[in-house]
């Protein structure tokens, strides 16, 4: 090759992106491995029979870079035969000569197909009695069975036939079951009645006059907020392209709230530092909200909800962006126009700060205060009366203590922007929230609903505990492999739904530490929280009023709970009234040497979240002129907190730890002794026994919705 002037050039190591195409192929390869190993359950040491199968397969499969001509056509000139093609891994039946077996011998035996002989037309088989690979012909195999390796025995693959086609509940997020499974008629017909509400291009689009509307009066707001306007094309400027989203919005229950035709710029196209500069826009914390209700629960209050109308095109831009005509509804097509953006459309990244930026002057403006310690409230006093406005992106929740102050809000607002009024707080960001004279209550029934449905648990056997008592596992236990995907769905969902249930903060605090390689006994451990959901369905929180406003917190600890990594468990929560409104559950990073340490850490996690929610309260004129008592049911790690004096047992810990000291000695705290059986949470710490469970689950203020009048 080299007397022919051809070079043999290498890649830079560890650079596998100069040999894309190999690489690429390479993972097509291995993928299709996987799914056949794990399709028909087969050990790993099949896995080279596996990609050679899965080579001979893609050759006898069309590509479009070939001109949708398979690989085999376009090398012998003829199309392939595919009728001998069979099921990787399926157990099979080989005939045997008469010539290799006596009278009234089998006259087949048992095997299991693992690919095609590339010498001859004949199958290869692994056959169960020699455990050697042998090359056959005449084979019968059972594609619907799987090899069962442990009990040596066949597994008939189950399938549902049955064609449903009842009215089905649209869900905001569709997503197959992660279980590897034959899925029934009926799914596949509820993903098709999905996708005939939301259209995936503009081309659909327009076959509908439902959407056809929508996204002419997407347009009419955008011409309304003078968002553009039509200039020639620019010659060294680059114009971005657009794209239609289409949304159909959910009520609680279920039932289609509005269709709705989002216009979005390709966002992903523009370049930093020409196209935009600074993205970030602040969003508030969901213990900000809770906070909320807990306090207009105990005024008696009410929380009303607003949507801005495309509240995006309303941020002002500070840099010269230029997007292409909308397909289908251009206004000059010959005379080669573009749109020079001077507000901000939805998917420019600068879009969201645009949108904040200009939604937090005008409340500026109109006298409210901006909180330092949550960037997303605003508070107005007038006349000792409080109007109370959060800002989560385009959605405003208002609380105030006059109708006045809030209908004059309302009307300021709708001047300035295209105004939803929503009326009372009902659903906000998955959670479902009722108000009544009894309080409010919080749940996220439909979420759990949903969530149930997805892994097809909907008709599971319902559990009183979300994890066994003394229920220790492993990151290594010796359990087969679970599919991680489905897995970290799970445990992420679960975690979601952690916002309004605290009974199952720390099962899914502790499911989350195998997230990396989870086994099957971790799988049933989160599958059992579902068990438990399944029977709690309509628990939530219930926040009711009490005689005082006062901010009261628990802290507490399991040592050593970890046993792989002797890491302690920390936990707090905080109420006012008689319902808790800020919970957590989280791993210490340090292994703790004693109890008492592990304790003093937990404390003082706790104080900085009581510190903070001290600020909050103060910026909400709810001010905590004593002390916070913050209760823990360890004396030594009281003693320690309120003792400066550096001693054996805490000198090697980190200064930040003792800070603890300084918030009691400025009055901003004071820990209190509580008794084990007092501590509310045990519950964020440790799996506990059934009763003492459902004990400290009612003290935090969780009920069921139709019992949450005797809460």
């Amino acid at each position: 090759m080299a007397k022919e002037g051809i070079k043999h050039q290498l890649t830079v190591p560890y650079t596998p992106q100069q040999n894309g195409v190999s690489e690429r192929r390479n993972r097509t390869l291995m993928e299709m491995a996987r799914c056949l190993l794990y399709e028909k359950k087969m050990p790993l040491k099949f896995w080279a029979e596996a990609v050679n199968t899965a080579s001979y397969l893609l050759n006898h499969m069309t590509t479009r870079v070939l001109g949708d001509e398979t690989p085999y056509e376009i090398w012998y000139g003829f199309k392939p035969n595919v009728d001998h093609l069979k099921v990787f891994g399926s157990p099979c039946y080989v005939l045997q000569p008469e010539v290799k077996r006596r009278k009234l011998d089998q006259k087949a035996d048992m095997g299991i197909l693992i690919g095609y002989n590339t010498k001859s037309k004949a199958y290869k088989i692994y056959d169960m009695k020699s455990n050697k690979v042998v090359i056959a012909r005449d084979v019968k195999v059972a594609e619907n069975g799987t090899w069962n390796w442990e009990a040596a025995s066949i597994e008939e693959t189950k399938q549902e036939y049955q064609i449903k086609l009842d009215a089905t509940e649209d869900d905001d997020i569709v997503n197959d079951k992660p279980v590897r499974e034959t899925r029934s008629l009926a799914d596949i017909y509820s993903r098709c009645n999905v996708a005939e509400v939301e259209p995936i291009d503009f081309e659909e689009a327009i076959n509908s006059q439902v959407w056809i509307a929508t996204m002419k009066e997407e347009l009419m707001m955008i011409e309304k907020n003078e968002t553009w306007m039509l200039v020639d094309r620019p010659v060294h400027k680059k114009v971005i392209s657009v794209k239609w989203i289409f949304k159909t919005k959910l009520n609680a229950d279920g039932s289609i709230n509005k269709h709705k035709a989002r216009l979005v710029v390709k966002g992903y196209s523009q370049e930093p530092g020409i196209d935009f500069t600074e993205t970030f826009a602040p969003v508030f914390r969901l213990d900000t909200i809770k906070l909320l209700l807990a306090l207009a629960a105990q005024n008696g209050g009410h929380i009303f909800q607003f949507d801005v109308k495309s509240a995006f095109l309303n941020g002002v831009l500070n840099e010269e962006i230029y997007v292409e005509q909308t397909d289908g509804f251009e206004k000059e097509i010959t005379s080669n126009k573009v749109y020079l953006l001077k507000k901000a459309l939805y998917g420019l990244k600068q879009a969201p700060r645009a949108w904040y930026s200009r939604l937090d002057g005008y409340l500026l403006s109109l006298g409210f205060e901006r909180s330092m310690n949550e960037v997303t409230l605003y508070v107005k006093n007038v006349d000792k009366h409080t109007l109370i406005v959060s800002v989560y992106v385009d959605d405003l929740l208002i609380a105030g203590d006059k109708k006045q102050l809030v209908e004059e809000f309302k009307t300021n607002m709708k001047d300035k922007f295209e105004m939803n009024e929503l009326g009372l707080l009902s659903y906000f960001l998955g959670m479902e929230v009722s108000q009544s004279e009894q309080g409010y209550f919080l749940c996220q029934k439909r979420f759990t609903t949903k969530l149930l449905k997805k892994f097809a648990m909907e008709n599971c056997k319902p559990v009183s505990t979300p994890m066994v008592l003394g229920q220790k596992l492993m990151k290594e236990d010796g359990a087969p492999k679970t599919d991680g995907k489905a897995y970290r769905s799970l445990v992420g969902s679960l975690l979601y739904l952690t916002a309004t249930r605290p009974d199952i903060v720390f099962a899914i605090n502790y499911l989350s530490r195998f997230m990396q390689s989870p086994s099957q006994i971790h799988f049933v451990a989160a599958k059992r929280v579902l068990k438990y959901l399944k029977g709690t369905l309509e628990f939530g929180m219930h926040f009711v009023k009490s005689s005082s406003v006062k901010l009261v917190g628990f802290s507490d600890s399991d040592w050593a709970g970890s046993d792989e990594e002797m890491m302690s468990t920390s936990g707090y929560c905080f109420a006012i009234g008689g319902s808790i409104f800020c919970w957590n559950s989280k791993k210490q990073s340090v292994v703790a040497h004693s109890t008492v340490e592990a304790e003093y850490k937990a404390a003082y996690v706790a104080a900085k979240q009581l510190i903070w929610l001290r600020k909050m309260l103060n910026d909400l004129d709810f001010d905590q002129r004593s002390p916070t008592e913050l209760f823990c049911d360890n004396t030594s790690a009281i003693a320690i907190s309120k003792n400066s004096v550096f001693h054996d047992r805490t000198k090697h810990m980190k200064i930040k730890f003792h800070a603890i000291r300084q918030f009691q000695q400025e009055g901003e705290l004071e820990m209190i002794y509580c008794t084990s059986k007092e501590q509310l949470v045990d519950l964020f710490t440790k799996p506990l026994a059934k009763d003492r469970f459902e004990d400290l689950r009612e003290m935090i203020g969780m009920c069921s919705f139709g019992t949450k009048e005797e809460c």
